[in-house]
């Protein structure tokens, strides 16, 4: 296989993930986080490098990594880019680049599995059934390098290029890889709505919907998502600190979350390779500021109904790598800001709570620019994000399920089972149940039902006020059965009890 002064050909077959990669007949992987793969592709010529590809997450993407390269022992170096803040936030690169420095240990994923960990500050894991001794002889046979920049990353291709073909270090790996099935129960796929008070709370009820009645389809990213179709989820309540649970069982941290909200606030100068952020889609892209025109907007008229951002870019249809998040509107009602936010395509698991921290801090970001240059001080209301595509992809199902399994019992003792559509107040007159509908707050009668069938009672009830919480529906139910009860047999009906 080495033969000096001609051209050795190799094959580089990827056991995952083999459709999201730019393949050649070189000895040299290229990793290029967020920045786009073609970015280098089109530098190189294909004898150049065995694969290029993008590793967008430490937690996700390289255990599959890692499992690729074990089956393709003639790789003998590795170029990683870590050349954009969106590269170096996201960490994944210089998670796999400690693993080659620094090693692994066995510890425990934040799904509670044994694993893995790599020796990094950034979380990364290799599953545990990987053996250590195929991990150890990969870092040892591997040369790694991190580059800054593309013009950096091509240099360092093309001098492995120049050096002498060298054997395979083994032969080929492979380690059978766990596989999930989810349970699918029955349920709507189309229109859904979560409500929660914080985004964490919001996001474990979100991942028990999807798990629980989620179709599961294939995404064209070779492998499955369990997806609902237009699922909106209302947040009321997020600190302007945000909301951390302790532990964090969030996939995101502060240290991430401060980078990520500078990706939505503040514009980004043209990078090649990256495709746009979303501030520089709302600062610059159309030529105009739109975060600055909708606080001008209703500076000027406060009750607007067209304080609108567009993120989407017609022209996106005939190049790809549209942006996921595409229309932003503001709201001021009884003195209360509003954001609604459109997502097209949502990874809920990994993406959603950074979206929606992002998103709030954006809403602050108004709210305060509003109170600096006029006299309204408004308060923040909800922040409302409508994912048309809400999906869970295949390789966080396990993960899923035990955030189901650790934390949603929990968020639903915490409750509160207020329901903005009223109160009940059951009573029986004259052998007949009565129902008086008052309002949540003041308590101000607004409609009252009479009838002796308890079924019809509540029918009527639902069909008057169709967004009543299950949960009120269901006491209702049990309530108006009872008082019906105490009719037959002559007792008197005191509610609750």
């Amino acid at each position: 296989m080495t033969v000096a002064g001609k051209a050795t050909q190799f094959e580089y077959k990827a056991l995952y993930k083999p459709n999201q990669l730019i393949y050649g007949s070189g000895q040299t992987v290229v990793i290029t986080g967020w920045t786009v793969k073609q970015a280098i592709a089109k530098h190189l010529e294909s004898q150049d490098y065995a694969v290029i590809g993008q590793l967008y997450s430490p937690t996700r993407g390289i255990n599959l990594l890692v499992r690729n390269l074990l089956w393709n022992p003639h790789v003998r170096h590795l170029v990683v880019l870590n050349a954009t803040k969106e590269d170096q936030n996201a960490g994944a690169g210089e998670c796999l680049l400690d693993f080659f420095r620094y090693g692994f240990e066995e510890g425990v994923c934040d799904s509670g599995l044994r694993c893995w960990m790599i020796r990094s500050a950034i979380p990364g894991y290799i599953d545990i059934d990987v053996e250590a001794s195929a991990l150890e002889h990969l870092r040892e046979s591997v040369q790694y390098s991190e580059a800054k920049s593309i013009p950096e990353a091509v240099s360092l291709i093309k001098s492995y290029v120049q050096q002498e073909a060298i054997a395979a270090w083994g032969s080929p790996l492979k380690f059978p890889m766990p596989t999930v099935e989810p349970t699918v129960l029955p349920g709507s796929r189309y229109g859904h709505r979560i409500e929660g008070k914080t985004i964490a709370e919001t996001w474990v009820k979100i991942i028990h919907r999807i798990k629980t009645t989620g179709t599961i389809r294939p995404t064209g990213y070779d492998g499955q998502w369990q997806e609902l179709i237009d699922l909106m989820a209302v947040i009321t309540d997020e600190p302007s600190s945000f909301y951390f649970p302790e532990p964090n069982y969030l996939p995101i941290d502060r240290n991430f979350l401060e980078e990520y909200i500078s990706q939505i606030l503040d514009d980004a100068p043209y990078r090649e390779g990256l495709k746009y952020t979303y501030g520089q889609r709302l600062r610059s892209w159309f030529g105009r500021d739109q975060i600055e025109q909708v606080v001008n907007k209703l500076i000027g008229e406060i009750d607007a109904a067209s304080a609108v951002m567009n993120l989407w870019d017609v022209k996106d249809h005939e190049k790809g790598g549209s942006p996921c998040l595409n229309h932003i509107w503001l709201r001021v009602v009884d003195n209360e800001l509003s954001l609604t936010a459109t997502l097209r395509s949502n990874d809920m698991f990994a993406a959603w709570p950074a979206n929606a921290m992002g998103l709030r801090a954006l809403q602050q970001h108004i709210r305060d620019k509003i109170a600096e240059h006029s006299e309204y001080d408004l308060k923040m209301g909800p922040l409302i994000t409508i994912s048309q595509s809400a999906h869970i992809y295949d390789d966080t199902w396990d993960n899923a399920d035990r955030l189901i399994a650790n934390q949603y019992a929990l968020i639903l003792k915490q409750r509160n089972y207020d329901d903005p559509s009223g109160n009940f107040l059951i009573e029986v007159d004259n052998n007949e149940i009565v129902v008086t509908h008052t309002t949540s707050g003041s308590g101000e009668i607004v409609k009252s039902y009479r009838g002796k069938q308890p079924l019809n009672l509540l029918r009527e009830i639902c069909a008057t006020s169709p967004a009543i919480q299950p949960e009120h529906t269901g006491y209702l139910g049990i309530e108006l059965q009872k008082a019906s009860q105490c009719i037959k047999i002559g007792r008197s009906y005191i509610q609750d009890q």
